[in-house]
């Protein structure tokens, strides 16, 4: 069993949802409402303890000034290291819930560095609810020197839990909890990349984002045989609170059903629903590559959204010149999640991160979360140890501070599905500068069993339009869809003429007579 800090960051020091501090300053540079659907897991101990408990602390902490709670995490142990902190491990002869000999453990993460706000955790069993109390003596220091320095009360920096997820004699790492409302699983054969997040507000807004925090944890204890795990949260920030429900249930798809009721202590510009933070450096639609000896770069590779219309959409990311804002708008969304669609190890040559085991990550909203869009926010970095992807639901209505805002949905964790969209889906997006003066060309491979035992002589047509932005000028040179007989995939290639004064949005699907036969690809082309 994994007992440090390495898995969670994959290898490549990156740091997923620091608290505040150095990370959100980071980030913030580059840059319908339902009851309770979700059942509690029939296999829990303790299952007495309801939602409705965390949401009367969170409407009474609405009520009451925000208080930042950072105070407990000495000065001199914010400041240390990433080195130091990733030294900090713990213990898994420690780890909660094994001398029970259950299938899921529990681990836990020292507080400093980034995780400057320490959260408590308290364990719901049929006798009652118990605080974790913190102790230096769960942790390993290695070779840091300060153990001694470390304040008995200090308390955690997160937690993660591990679960036989791989094969039935090891527990893997399977979900973990670490800095701001930040969440990360994983299903069979997956590693990590992607995060989810509680909640996000303001996000790439003039006024600057506001990163709320998970500060307390109520965690059900689980039976012996149980195979999903409830997590109760309190989130707090200056302007929001909110209870949170996790059921988490493992598997080759692992899924974590998400019910959450917030309150506001006052107004916010922008609420994102169901947040998604991902990173894309490079990939086959980027026009002037880095120098790496990796052909792609990232932990997603495009957003697909579900529309309740029976359309779906997918939309290429990219790491754009300057920070790009897109909102998909929607009478009722279906689903949506950023996805690594390329699974092939050639596409990154990569041997430490294995990108190719990424996993997706998809949201599926429980009832109907009314009008509202999608939003896509692709922000530039010069390194791929930045997050620089989030997508999210912004609902189109938002109550009055002090009025609950609910929303319920499922999030799955994923590798490989062939299913989402059920009609062909584009497997690639290869961008250049064609052969026409101010021209782009765009290559565009749609992939799909009905698709590849269409005869090459069948004629399939691209059903393409094009928008200029902000009075840009452009048009369709060129276009033509031809089959590639070597992989079955469908080939749009377009040519695009633009004058150069703002940016152009592209969509374009095939078509076989009246029969739709894939989803819509979306794309931005920058002047």
């Amino acid at each position: 069993m994994t007992c440090g800090n390495d898995a969670y960051n994959e290898g490549k020091g990156k740091v997923h949802g620091m608290s505040s501090g150095a990370r959100a300053a980071i980030v913030l540079l580059l840059l319908g409402s339902l009851t309770a659907t979700t059942a509690l897991p029939r296999t829990a101990v303790g299952s007495g303890f309801r939602l409705d408990t965390v949401e009367a602390k969170a409407r009474k902490l609405a009520a009451e000034p925000f208080v930042a709670d950072s105070e407990r995490v000495p000065t001199w142990l914010r400041e240390v290291s990433y080195d130091e902190w990733r030294d900090i491990r713990f213990r898994p002869d420690e780890s909660i819930w094994r001398s029970a000999k259950l299938r899921f453990e529990m681990q836990l993460f020292h507080p400093g560095l980034y995780y400057d706000r320490p959260i408590d955790i308290s364990i719901v069993e049929a006798a009652g609810t118990r605080p974790l109390p913190f102790s230096p003596n769960l942790f390993d220091y290695g070779r840091n020197e300060f153990a001694s320095r470390v304040p008995q009360d200090v308390g955690f920096a997160g937690f993660r839990l591990h679960y036989p997820l791989n094969r039935p004699d090891y527990k893997d790492e399977l979900i973990a909890f670490l800095g701001a409302s930040y969440f990360r699983a994983l299903g069979k054969t997956n590693v990590f990349g992607i995060s989810a997040r509680g909640l996000a507000i303001d996000t790439a807004l003039p006024s600057g984002e506001e990163f709320p925090y998970f500060k307390e944890f109520w965690l059900v204890r689980p039976t012996k045989d149980a195979r999903e795990v409830a997590i109760y949260a309190l989130l707090d920030s200056p302007r929001v609170t909110g209870a949170y429900r996790f059921v988490i249930h493992p598997g080759d798809d692992t899924k974590v059903d998400v019910e959450t009721r917030l309150f506001l202590r006052e107004a916010v510009g922008k609420l994102g629903i169901a947040p998604l933070t991902s990173m894309f450096f490079s990939g086959e639609n980027t026009l002037e590559r880095p120098i790496d000896y990796r052909p792609e770069v990232h932990d997603s590779d495009g957003l697909l959204i579900a529309l309740g219309t029976g359309e779906w959409i997918w939309r290429p990311v990219s790491n754009p010149a300057r920070l790009r804002v897109s909102a998909f708008a929607a009478e009722r969304v279906a689903g949506f999640g950023l996805l690594q669609r390329d699974r092939n190890f050639e596409n990154y040559q990569d041997l430490e991160t294995h990108a190719q085991q990424r996993p997706s990550v998809w949201i599926e909203p429980r009832g109907d979360w009314g009008k509202g869009h999608v939003e896509l926010i692709e922000i530039p970095t010069n390194n791929e140890t930045n997050d620089n992807i989030v997508a999210f639901w912004v609902p189109e209505a938002v109550p009055a501070p002090g009025e609950p805002i609910t929303f319920s949905y499922r999030t799955t964790w994923y590798g490989e599905n062939t299913t989402r969209p059920p009609a062909g889906r584009v497997e690639a997006t290869r961008h250049d500068r064609g052969t026409l003066e101010n021209g782009h060309r765009l290559v565009v491979d749609f992939a799909g069993k009905a698709l590849a035992a269409l005869p090459p002589d069948t004629v399939i047509e691209g059903v393409v339009g094009i928008t200029p932005v902000d009075g840009a000028e452009a048009h369709v040179v060129e276009q033509q869809v031809l089959k590639n007989t070597i992989t079955g995939r469908w080939r749009l290639t377009l040519q695009v003429q633009t004058d150069r004064e703002g940016p152009v949005e592209l969509r374009a699907f095939l078509r076989k007579g009246t029969d739709v036969l894939t989803e819509t690809w979306s794309y931005i082309i920058e002047p």
